[in-house]
């Protein structure tokens, strides 16, 4: 996925303008790698749009501890947002990662955050779900 696609993706889903989704998928990613290891950050990283691998910036490092609750409040904080808008920034940004990375990447994401962060992300891309016709 592109870098413009990713964007149009988050603001559709987040239904922001342009500029907000790049500072929403900002401040996201940046909360993200603050509750990531650092190779875990590097593994993201690598399979992402080239100016948001420049936003994953750590090397190396400890995970910080933090709730979904908290991860809200600092991407808010990040995009200069409300927390009703950021958690469902986020919530577009994560969604937008799983389809931007390879399941295997995004599950192992999801399983370093504890499982509060399922909220996040829409409940088809959760994994182990399984689609089904309508």
């Amino acid at each position: 996925m592109n870098y413009d696609t990713f964007i149009d993706l988050v603001a559709r889903r987040a239904q922001v303008s342009s500029p907000q989704a790049v500072d929403l998928t900002r401040a996201t990613l940046e909360t993200l790698e603050d509750r990531l290891s650092g190779a875990e950050v590097v593994d993201l990283a690598a399979q992402l749009p080239k100016p948001l691998q420049a936003t994953l910036r750590k090397r190396g490092g400890t995970a910080a501890r933090f709730g979904v609750d908290a991860f809200v409040r600092r991407v808010g904080r990040g995009a200069g947002i409300d927390e009703v808008l950021a958690r469902t920034g986020a919530g577009a940004v994560f969604t937008t990662l799983r389809e931007a990375v390879t399941g295997g990447e995004f599950d192992e994401v999801m399983a370093k955050l504890p499982d509060d962060y399922q909220e996040l992300v829409s409940p088809s891309l959760l994994p182990g779900s399984i689609s089904r016709p309508a």
